[in-house]
């Protein structure tokens, strides 16, 4: 058998939509119409760690199980802002852009796939989506929080770190990168709040932010709040797709164990989102 059939194929969301008017026309290029827009960053750091990367459109509510038989693991990108009715929140005035089709899909994606214990990484954006499908919420704008300590929106590119988290040392986390403060880069200007059921906080700024969280059933689920594609460079960063990667090895195709007993809940969940 060949290396290549031995890759695991892991599912990554596609977090942002450019609507047609949005998109620029190329020229002798094809009529401009609403795109799916995802950084490759996202889908070398999987193929580095050994994975075969497959983006996942936002599709409807009924075929998500369909879409998930055919994965090992899941990988929660960062894009735009959850829309707070996701949690149960007023919008808050410094809200970026959303959209309530894509948080509905990503959130039902995640919480499926939790169901099925299929190991998920999710990148900023997605280890908010993953706190928000275990039922918990976002604190929607940073600067209301924290008194400057740590810039959490950066100016530096995405391959250059800024700060560093402080690692819980009996952690997944900590045996995956090592252990000891990991030098992280940061973009975004919503954190976690209040934590999702069966989450726990892994890592934290020096601003006491939550920047890291895993689940506590067993499978491989972690979170983390920067962005860790753009800094496969080093090979801290590079562990954390390499632990999806593994991990998604060990499940298996199509080998999704039957639902955790809340997944009725979930259900309902969903078809509440649509």
């Amino acid at each position: 058998m060949g290396a290549g059939m031995s890759r695991p194929m892991i599912g990554v969301t596609v977090s942002e939509i450019r609507h047609k008017e949005d998109v620029q026309r190329v020229r002798h290029g094809e009529p401009t119409q609403t795109q799916m827009t995802l950084g490759l960053s996202y889908m070398r750091a999987v193929e580095m760690a050994g994975g075969l990367p497959v983006a996942l459109p936002p599709l409807t509510m009924e075929n998500v199980d369909s879409l998930l038989d055919h994965f090992s693991g899941l990988l929660l990108t960062g894009g735009p802002d959850l829309d707070p009715s996701c949690y149960g929140a007023e919008r808050h005035a410094e809200l970026g852009p959303t959209d309530p089709v894509v948080d509905a899909f990503e959130l039902a994606l995640c919480r499926h796939a939790y169901g099925r214990r299929l190991p998920i990484l999710g990148i900023c954006r997605g280890a908010q989506v993953l706190n928000v499908a275990l039922q918990g919420t976002l604190h929607q704008h940073i600067p209301e929080l924290a008194e400057g300590a740590v810039e959490h929106r950066q100016a530096e590119t995405g391959d250059r770190t800024t700060h560093e988290v402080r690692v819980s040392p009996d952690s997944s986390l900590a045996q995956t990168t090592g252990g000891g403060p990991v030098k992280v880069n940061s973009f975004h200007h919503q954190t976690i709040d209040r934590l999702g059921l069966d989450l726990r906080a892994v890592a934290w700024t020096e601003d006491g932010l939550i920047e890291a969280v895993e689940g506590q059933r067993g499978h491989f689920v972690l979170g983390v709040q920067w962005h860790a594609e753009t800094l496969v460079a080093e090979a801290e960063q590079l562990a954390l797709f390499e632990r999806l990667v593994e991990a998604a090895k060990l499940a298996g195709t199509g080998s999704g164990e039957q639902e955790d007993s809340d997944s009725g809940e979930q259900e309902d969940s969903d078809a509440r989102a649509v």
